[in-house]
């Protein structure tokens, strides 16, 4: 995890689902706002499901090779 300026940065780029968004939610005790990058398909969908759990907001997107970046906010 690194911190630019404000944000906070995540990667979990190699990781497995459920571990970026474990770190996700780590991160989110850290920071108001946090960028995951991660490239397991699967991220996408359980970053979505964490943040409608804890009310936070999404914005995000996948490059054409398959890394996500999701900028995740409380």
């Amino acid at each position: 995890m690194t911190n630019s300026a404000s944000t906070l940065v995540v990667d979990a780029r190699g990781m497995r689902c459920p571990w970026p968004a474990l770190r996700l939610a780590r991160a989110m005790r850290e920071a108001a706002d946090v960028l995951l990058i991660a490239d397991d398909p699967q991220a996408g969908r359980e970053v979505a499901v964490l943040a409608d759990e804890h009310g936070w907001q999404v914005e995000g997107d996948t490059a054409a090779d398959g890394e996500g970046r999701w900028r995740v906010r409380r």
